[in-house]
């Protein structure tokens, strides 16, 4: 209520008018109801979303309520849009717990809400063999010079006898042999029929040892 004797100031948001207790209709007070808020250089009023940048402008803006005027101070709360949630601090067994069923965590990505790099991974072991510990290459099988084999050459395909082996011994196709478009044939000769008996017929190109271990 307004002091007797003389007028006084509205306390309302938005009013600032000077009234006295005879001149206090209802009506009279044009005024916001609740604060304002700032937001990367916006003002605006909460209870109307009236905004400005510019501050005069903002404080110009009518209010959207009417009533009486008053001398007491509303209980308003200025509203920022940038603050933040507060972050609830958790004791260490509850942190274990939720770090437990994160799924980042768990599978070692950081994770913003737990503050973590997720559990370390266990080191990979790396076994470094020497020469001498790696698998030793198969031997060869020792068969007599007098000993019958049959040669694996790719064409040949003949018995022979080590003692008889020579470096043209052997007559073959180095390969590899090509299957396409209904043609066979030797890549190494570029030789190519139609007819697999033809194919096998290809005379051999090349001409060496006989090898009975040969892939």
């Amino acid at each position: 209520m307004a002091a007797s004797g003389g007028a006084v100031r509205c306390q309302r948001i938005g009013c600032d008018a000077m009234f006295t207790d005879e001149d206090n209709a209802e009506g009279s007070c044009r005024y916001h109801d609740s604060g304002p808020i700032f937001h990367d250089g916006m003002k605006e009023w909460s209870c109307c979303k009236q905004r400005s940048h510019d501050f005069s402008l903002f404080l110009a803006i009518p209010g959207c309520k009417t009533g009486k005027h008053t001398t007491e101070k509303p209980v308003t709360n200025i509203v920022s849009a940038n603050t933040r949630k507060p972050v609830p601090v958790q004791s260490p067994a509850q942190n274990k717990n939720s770090v437990d069923s994160c799924s980042r965590c768990r599978q070692g990505f950081f994770c913003s809400d737990h503050g973590s790099q997720g559990r370390p991974s266990k080191p990979s072991v790396v076994i470094e063999t020497t020469d001498t510990e790696k698998s030793p290459a198969p031997v060869k099988k020792k068969v007599g010079i007098n000993e019958p084999q049959t040669c694996r050459n790719k064409g040949c395909g003949k018995t022979f006898k080590e003692k008889d082996n020579h470096e043209t011994a052997c007559e073959y196709h180095p390969g590899p042999a090509v299957f396409h478009d209904r043609l066979r044939g030797w890549k190494c000769c570029d030789i190519h029929v139609k007819e697999f008996d033809e194919f096998l017929s290809i005379p051999p190109c090349t001409k060496g040892w006989h090898n009975a271990d040969a892939a």
